[in-house]
């Protein structure tokens, strides 16, 4: 059994549920959460961002990097929290399609490399010490990770916005290599 198959066939037992029939035929729920995960994502991608922009020494450069992290990281971390229970909640309510969109399993990459990323930025911050702290710059290590984030979360945001939009429905004449990776199993492109 194949990696696509049995995402598919998880998809299928979750759009089982009465659940999740519910909450994605519902006239006001779906569009609560969505929302919800939207004002989550401009929260602590928000603060994130700050965060970013203070290592790169574009933003905030007279605030310790150190000092503006821990008065963010809260907010930034309850946002985060609402995002990811949000976001799981969108897929429950379609989790056929959602699983099968190519730009869906390209956010799930990208949220895993930010993930990666956020570690070894953390890594690295604790290795360079803090007589950097109060320096317009961050270290080039830390440089890089501030802009591997950003680029990182803006990316994930363009996928986010593109599943709703999805040119690359299994539904419809799926192209190769296009249908393998957004996980299309032809003879079942029927749901």
């Amino acid at each position: 059994m194949s990696v696509n198959q049995m995402i598919y066939d998880f998809a299928v037992w979750l759009d089982t549920h009465s659940q999740s029939t519910a909450l994605h035929e519902s006239f006001y729920m779906y569009n609560w959460i969505e929302s919800t995960h939207v004002l989550a994502l401009m929260i602590s991608l928000g603060m994130l961002f700050l965060i970013d922009l203070r290592m790169l020494g574009l933003a905030l450069p007279d605030i310790a990097a150190s000092t503006l992290a821990q008065r963010l990281s809260l907010p930034m971390l309850v946002g985060f929290g609402v995002m990811i229970v949000t976001g799981l909640m969108l897929f429950y309510a379609i989790p056929v399609r959602t699983s099968q969109s190519l730009w869906f399993r390209i956010k799930i990459v990208l949220l895993i490399a930010a993930a990666i990323n956020a570690w070894l930025f953390h890594r690295r911050m604790r290795a360079a010490g803090t007589d950097w702290d109060t320096m317009r710059k961050a270290p080039r290590p830390l440089r890089w990770g501030a802009g591997l984030s950003l680029l990182f979360w803006a990316l994930i945001v363009i996928c986010g916005r593109l599943i709703a939009y999805d040119w690359f429905d299994c539904r419809t004449s799926p192209i190769e290599p296009i249908a393998s990776v957004a996980g299309c199993l032809i003879d079942q492109a029927q749901f």
